[in-house]
């Protein structure tokens, strides 16, 4: 990467495919999208380790919140939206969240309540050693991923699939919480599918880098490595192939509209 600076469960999905429809159709950002890249909000979890400010590992973070900022800003601009940008906390071992208490357990998380993407760069280190996805569009995915879900909540996506898991099954509350995590994979790709068109972000193997460390963390792959078998009901994030799937149908289209998780029967 280039340093730059099936289920019918009523109406609310149908509700959430419209806002995303409304967002995007007829729309095209490419106008907006020559931007310059501003500084995050950052900020270092009181009372935690954290990341010295000229570690390379949390700038790069920072670079990369940077963009996602500008292009996200750019496509709400074009659908006569505000984006409003969440703020990035870098800590290590445990963070207090408003969405409550997380370890480093968890990785990368984005919290609804308090519109705050929470990375802990030891996981970076994980992604290549543990989980053998190397590289820093590998990292860049996983931070664009922990985005799309800001985005999710900033259209309101992300209240009303919460609203609808309250009220169904666990199996059919898992499936909603895989088309989340895959809408989220798709829109990391539309992320960066306009990032190389408005920056030229994009090295040799960057997305071979991407498309690793999504089959890396699909939920088949981890389940079968934790136990020895694979339990589909149970999935949360997707198979390595979905998550690989849906982010190639964001990149290779870079419209939002392609993201219709929710719609399709078939994931």
């Amino acid at each position: 990467m280039r340093p730059t600076g099936g289920m019918k469960l009523g109406g609310g999905i149908g509700t959430i495919v419209l806002i995303l429809a409304a967002l995007y159709f007829g729309i095209d950002p490419a106008p907006l999208l020559q931007v310059v890249n501003t500084p995050p909000a950052v900020q270092q979890q009181p009372g935690q380790t954290g990341a010295p400010q000229n570690d390379p590992a949390a700038e790069f973070v920072a670079v990369v919140l940077a963009d996602t900022e500008d292009i996200w800003s750019a496509l709400f601009q074009a659908a006569g939206r505000r984006y409003r940008e969440p703020r990035l906390v870098l800590f290590s071992g445990a963070v207090q969240s408003a969405c409550g208490m997380a370890n480093a357990a968890v990785g990368p998380f984005y919290c609804p309540g308090d519109s705050q993407v929470y990375i802990d760069l030891d996981f970076f280190r994980e992604l290549q050693t543990r989980f053998g996805a190397p590289g820093d569009f590998a990292q860049a995915y996983v931070i664009a991923h922990e985005v799309a879900h800001h985005v999710q909540n900033e259209l309101g996506i992300s209240k009303q699939v919460q609203r609808i898991r309250q009220q169904v099954s666990e199996t059919e509350s898992n499936e909603l919480s895989v088309r989340t995590e895959l809408q989220a994979d798709c829109l990391s790709g539309v992320w960066t599918y306009h990032a190389d068109r408005a920056k030229q972000i994009l090295e040799r193997g960057d997305i071979e880098e991407a498309l690793n460390a999504a089959t890396a963390i699909g939920d088949d792959r981890l389940q079968q490595q934790a136990r020895g078998y694979v339990t589909p009901d149970s999935f949360t994030h997707g198979s390595s192939e979905q998550r690989v799937r849906w982010f190639r149908n964001g990149f290779e289209t870079g419209e939002i509209n392609s993201c219709d998780t929710f719609g399709d029967k078939e994931l």
